[in-house]
């Protein structure tokens, strides 16, 4: 199968080739648009066979020798968090993400565009531009995070258990906002790991193996169940969590991160970042039963959320 390119509603590009499915939006004069989307459909046609011909060494711990750019940047973004067990794999969205955006910048006269790879999205924004993103951290509710273009964030990336790719860990999601959505990717893999409840009866685990045969993880366990947690259960876990969210952000790998489990949120964001995210209905370990609709900001405070001509560029 080779590369597909479609222009979708809402002037958007469609490119998908094998597992690599990318939704694009750029904003700017039509000449510039049209150009920008070309530029990313060219580049697009080959991403794919060269991450094949670099697969088997993408699956190794501590891989060496790469050579083509997404594979070298997937093994730079996993690299600060060793020695916990990390595969450039895990970067794998965000890198192309990040990839995918710069050709489609490279022409100049886009003022805002982002690359959105299943979840995990790479952003430009030109001085003065914003962009809203829907995060699916609590199905059915409208959850989401606003970057400003002063905002030192061009990555989100979301991970966990429930979603396309293996998790160790038992959050429903964790949404990290860092420099480069490779760097997010990374750093959502580690921390929705870090959110667990150790031998807890009510997780079911297997072998990345036994579901995938090929899994860079190998025999390690996987989550693939979670029955309901106590108020108790879902705060530990969390805490569990936080404590590695912390840590990257300190570390100055992440900017900002959300961790989802059934229903409870806990957030990190640096001191200097304009808190991004905004949850209705939102239920913390602090209020575990609070259901009266609103948006509260990373901090947990009530706020007004004025409308905003922002793009959703997700959801």
């Amino acid at each position: 199968m080779t590369a597909q390119a479609n222009l979708i509603p809402g002037d958007r590009l469609h490119l998908n080739h094998g597992p690599i499915d990318l939704v694009i939006r750029a904003w700017g004069r039509a000449e510039a648009v049209q150009t920008a989307y070309a530029n990313a459909t060219q580049r697009f046609s080959s991403i794919l066979e060269e991450l094949v011909a670099e697969l088997p060494t993408l699956r190794l711990e501590n891989p060496t020798d790469l050579a083509g750019p997404v594979a070298r940047k997937m093994a730079l973004a996993v690299a600060p968090f060793r020695p916990t067990f990390i595969t450039p794999m895990a970067a794998v969205a965000g890198a192309v993400a990040d990839d995918i955006l710069s050709h489609l910048v490279s022409s100049g006269g886009i003022t805002r565009a982002y690359v959105n790879n299943g979840g995990d999205i790479a952003l430009h924004l030109d001085p003065g531009e914003s962009l809203v993103a829907a995060i699916a951290g609590r199905s059915g509710l409208p959850d989401s995070v606003t970057l400003h273009a002063a905002d030192p964030v061009r990555g989100v990336a979301t991970s966990g258990w429930r979603g396309r790719s293996f998790s160790r860990g038992i959050a429903d999601a964790v949404t990290v906002l860092a420099k480069d959505a490779a760097q997010a990717d990374a750093a959502a893999t580690i921390i929705a790991n870090a959110v667990d409840l150790p031998a807890h009866p009510a997780i079911t685990r297997r072998p990345a193996t036994d579901l995938k045969a090929d899994s860079d993880l190998g025999q390690r366990l996987v989550t693939v169940g979670v029955g309901p947690l106590s108020p108790s259960d879902r705060t530990a876990a969390l805490k569990r969590g936080l404590v590695a969210a912390e840590t990257a952000r300190q570390q100055g790998f992440i900017h900002s991160a959300a961790l989802f489990l059934q229903g409870y949120v806990v957030t990190t964001a640096s001191p200097a970042f304009t808190k991004p995210f905004h949850f209705l209905t939102a239920n913390t370990p602090e209020d575990p039963e609070g259901i009266a609709p609103r948006r509260i900001d990373a901090a947990g405070g009530d706020r007004l959320v004025p409308h905003s001509s922002s793009e959703h560029c997700l959801g």
